[in-house]
């Protein structure tokens, strides 16, 4: 199911970048828009471009739509995440003790003094 979703995704996504560079831009630069003469009908330049602009949000909201879905069914299998999931504690898992993971560890009693350069050999 959500590999059929999400071909129908990429084919939506296509065609809605495809729909958004047929449109005629503002400055009339881009596009194919082209002069329709005067008159709203069907296929002159306005209604071919209030046609485009309906398709495009159709396919608009369509994008949307496949994209929550597919984010439902991402998230249809899992469970509450904690963001740990994948970490283990490495160590004696049969030591007894306080449970503090730095229990054991040799920690300096005094800092070193002045800078410390590496001696040359």
């Amino acid at each position: 199911m959500a590999t059929v979703l999400l071909v129908i995704h990429i084919m939506v996504a296509a065609a809605l970048v495809g729909l958004v560079l047929l449109q005629r831009s503002e400055g009339g630069a881009l596009g194919i828009g082209g002069s329709g003469g005067s008159g709203g009908g069907l296929m002159s330049g306005r209604g071919a471009a209030n046609l485009l602009t309906r398709v495009t949000a159709v396919f608009a909201a369509a994008f949307f739509a496949t994209s929550i879905l597919l984010t439902l069914i991402a998230q249809q299998g899992s469970g509450p995440s904690s963001g740990l999931e994948g970490f283990t504690i490495q160590g004696d898992q049969g030591q007894t003790g306080s449970g503090n993971p730095l229990e054991g560890m040799q920690l300096p009693t005094k800092p070193p003094s002045g800078p410390q350069v590496p001696q040359s050999q």
